[in-house]
């Protein structure tokens, strides 16, 4: 749609009369083919114009998960207008600051806006399936389908594009079968509504209050997934410290119905799938996609996936495999 129908859109959508100008300037791009779009009225108010595109089903359920998580207590961006056949919203706007602008703060300002998330998140994990309206849509759940593409998009997208390794036979059906048993174990867990890309950058914070954005996604899985995508975020680092505070803040939270050990083993292995798909996804953005600021952040996440290896004695054959990347990545980081 052309700037002048997206602000005529925008100028219905918001009630605005004629008379009043309305500008619309282009926000910077996400991985979700999504454009958005940041609309100024009057003196200073604005909003926010998301022009989404359909073929990426899960754009299309956007409205309908923001209302029923805000129904549930989730803080969420409220949505003024939308309409699905022309793939336009007019969200509210929560400003610029999101959980990742405060990486470099106190450790404590820090560690409280990690808390609340935390807090919101457990709301999210803790409402039950069953009681999902009926006309609620969601992507597919996480199970063997959904674990297996994953793995795969990290060694077809990051394996193989970017570290220029080609895995040999025998390796490739022990590491599938690691891996297939690291799925069947996350599958056993308990099934929750998780967000699925929890990381810094799609938790707005407005008035020291922490708001989930990008949730369109949203899907039953492991609860587990969301607070490695959270705590083994390669956006931003944690010390050990520090994130062992976080997932002992969670637990306290989640009603302890298994132990504290057996919860950090789900949270290493959860971590160390959320960290394959992450791999995977800077190596097709930043490759297929021409989105280069994602390329930079696979040192982090390459240096998180070894740290999840190391901590999930279940994963020796992948974490074999993330050492033997260490230096083609670096190298191919160089050559970008």
């Amino acid at each position: 749609m052309t700037q002048e129908g997206m602000a005529a859109f925008s100028r219905e959508a918001l009630r605005l009369p004629p008379s009043v100008p309305v500008t619309l300037s282009a926000l910077g791009k996400r991985g979700s083919d999504r454009a958005y779009f940041r609309v100024r009225w009057d003196s200073g108010s604005t909003a926010i114009l998301v022009d989404y595109d359909p073929k990426r089903v899960e754009n299309a359920y956007y409205a309908d998960i923001a209302a029923f998580l805000a129904r549930i207590g989730i803080p969420v961006p409220r949505t003024v207008r939308h309409d699905p056949a022309a793939c336009l919203m007019v969200i509210e706007d929560l400003g610029d600051t999101d959980l990742w602008s405060f990486r470099e703060a106190p450790r404590q300002t820090r560690l409280a806006l990690y808390r609340k998330t935390l807090s919101a998140v457990h709301r999210l994990h803790s409402f039950p399936v069953a009681d999902l309206p009926s006309g609620l849509r969601l992507m597919e759940g996480f199970g063997p389908d959904l674990y297996r593409w994953e793995r795969d998009y990290f060694r077809a997208h990051f394996v193989k594009d970017v570290c220029g390794i080609e895995i040999e036979p025998a390796l490739g059906r022990e590491l599938e079968a690691e891996l297939a048993a690291l799925a069947d174990r996350l599958a056993g867990r308990g099934i929750c509504l998780v967000h699925r890309d929890l990381q810094s950058q799609n938790v707005m914070v407005r008035d020291g209050a922490p708001y989930l954005i990008d949730f369109q996604g949203m899907r039953k899985g492991c609860a587990s997934y969301d607070l490695g995508s959270l705590l083994c975020d390669p956006y931003v680092s944690f010390s050990d410290t520090d994130r062992d505070e976080l997932l002992s803040f969670y637990y306290g939270l989640s009603g302890r119905d298994v132990d504290r050990a057996a919860f950090g083993i789900v949270f290493w292995e959860a971590s160390a799938q959320r960290l394959m798909q992450a791999l995977g996804a800077y190596g097709f953005l930043g490759r297929k996609k021409g989105l280069d600021a994602f390329i930079a952040h696979i040192p982090a996440g390459l240096e998180n996936l070894a740290c999840a290896t190391a901590h999930a004695s279940s994963l020796p054959r992948l974490r074999g495999l993330v050492e033997r990347c260490r230096a083609p990545a670096r190298d191919a980081l160089r050559l970008r």
